[in-house]
């Protein structure tokens, strides 16, 4: 398989294209980004002066017939119809989560994907998080038995509605798309696809026009890895956080404070690759019963972080070298959940999968 530089496009420059896409995928070696559409060129040329502006992605895929991979980083509403334009150019296509505004969208573009023999994948950049690939690893030794209840926080205080499209009565707005998308992805990666989903959601901050918190309750009856419980949680409004991370299990439990320090990075103008890139400083809780059947409190460093690992992953695919990280079938799993999730919320109950 070629080993040449990929030619990247890269699909809106708002906060997601500038701080979640653009730095991480130039930061992998055998990836380019060559090409940036955007409405606001002076902003990328200040950031990118070796990539092309364009003013959309008709424009950017009609310039550079050289792109081989785009990535969709446009408002939520923005992901089908310009992840539907990439395929049908017959490129590859990398879309910022959530996936698109519903299942039957994604599975559309799933299908098209497969019919173009194209690669298209979703940026779920937190299964990269340093808690989260140690969560996974105190799952995988066993340390604290079978799990029997998880809990996941993503816990801001933001008391402010701000005038930015996340936060306005628009399609895709709201948390359950934002950090729920994070949250269930990450879930259903530790233990599968759950039975029921109860979400329960509101708008809480003053002048908030979508919601601002949600709470869900999902629930593994059947399957390796019942019965097990785990709640999703994520709130504007705390002062306090809660735990990143609880887990409760047959011989222990592991709780982690703090979230991964990438996102604060990156907000700053970081570039990942550095000394220290990714490392938390926050070591987990991790209680044990010993021997003696009482608890012994320890703790587990934190492994590093590193985004850059999905953008190498999506590199390895489209040269043949390697699986794509998110693949379609998971993406539209994912929507799936999300859409019972708000259909839950809607009816005051808890849904089968």
């Amino acid at each position: 398989m070629s080993t040449q530089e990929i030619p990247a496009g890269l699909v809106g420059y708002g906060f997601a294209g500038q701080t979640f896409h653009a730095p991480v995928l130039a930061a992998v070696p055998g990836l380019k980004l060559a090409a940036v559409a955007s409405s606001q060129p002076d902003k990328v040329r200040v950031d990118w002066p070796d990539a092309a502006v364009q003013p959309d992605v008709h424009a950017l895929l009609a310039a550079h017939p050289d792109v081989q991979l785009v990535v969709v980083a446009a408002p939520n509403a923005a992901h089908f119809p310009v992840a539907r334009a990439v395929l049908e150019a017959g490129r590859h296509v990398v879309v910022d989560k959530p996936f698109t505004l519903d299942a039957g969208e994604a599975r559309e573009l799933a299908a098209l994907a497969k019919s173009q023999g194209k690669l298209i994948s979703v940026y779920q950049n937190r299964r990269f998080d340093a808690d989260f690939l140690t969560l996974i690893d105190v799952l995988a030794g066993g340390r604290i038995g079978r799990p029997v209840f998880f809990e996941s926080h993503f816990d801001r205080y933001r008391p402010d509605v701000r005038a930015r499209w996340r936060e306005q009565k628009v399609p895709g707005a709201g948390l359950w798309m934002d950090l729920g998308a994070h949250l269930m992805d990450q879930a259903v990666q530790l233990f599968g696809k759950p039975d029921s989903v109860q979400l329960d959601t509101a708008a809480l901050r003053e002048g908030a026009q979508v919601e601002d918190y949600f709470h869900a309750v999902l629930r593994w009856d059947r399957g390796p890895h019942a019965p097990l419980r785990a709640v999703l949680h994520a709130t504007t409004l705390a002062a306090d956080p809660a735990p990143r991370y609880i887990v409760h299990g047959t011989r222990g439990s592991y709780v982690k404070y703090g979230v991964d320090p990438q996102e604060d990075a990156l907000r700053t103008g970081a570039r990942p690759g550095g000394e220290g890139w990714g490392v938390d400083p926050d070591d987990g809780l991790l209680t044990l019963i010993g021997d003696t059947g009482q608890p012994e409190p320890g703790s587990v460093p934190t492994l590093a972080g590193d985004y850059t690992r999905y953008y190498a992953a999506i590199r390895d695919a489209i040269r043949g070298t390697g699986p794509n990280p998110v693949p379609p079938e998971q993406a539209v799993q994912l929507m799936e959940l999300l859409d019972l999730g708000r259909r839950s919320a809607e009816e005051g109950r808890s849904l089968a999968t």
